[in-house]
């Protein structure tokens, strides 16, 4: 199983390592991450952008897709996706927690809460599944 430096290091130069995102807990089946909400994470209303959401909580589950693959595989792609988005923030920071729901052979799907850390409101909810890719 990774640590989250290791995961951090490698999305560093990244997606997820341009707009934030730090793994801090990778567990049995689950993972954490987190965003420092700056300017760069808000729409042009003033609101949370609902990309930087989805960046959060697709990359806590692909990083937990990616340490929790099954012997043999190389690699995951995510192939559906879905957020339903409950709040927002303005500043402050945004957890994620990501739990697999099924770990199979050809796909894994992964339920993600996303929290305002200040307040502990959900902001979204979101799930996605990934296709386990082997090598040819």
């Amino acid at each position: 199983m990774s640590t989250p430096e290791h995961l951090n290091t490698l999305s560093s130069d990244l997606l997820p390592g341009f707009m934030g995102i730090v793994v801090t807990r990778v567990g049995d089946g689950e993972i954490d991450a987190e965003i420092e909400l700056q300017p760069k994470h808000m729409a042009p209303n003033g609101f949370l952008h609902a990309a930087s959401i989805i960046a959060l909580a697709d990359s806590a589950c692909g990083h937990g897709c990616s340490t929790h693959l099954p012997t043999g595989a190389e690699s995951f792609t995510t192939v559906e996706l879905k957020s339903n988005h409950l709040g927002t923030a303005r500043e402050g920071t945004i957890v994620c927690h990501a739990k697999v729901k099924h770990a199979g052979r050809t796909t894994q799907v992964w339920d993600a809460e996303v929290i305002h850390a200040d307040t502990g409101k959900t902001i979204a909810l979101f799930r996605c599944t990934q296709m386990i890719l082997y090598p040819r």
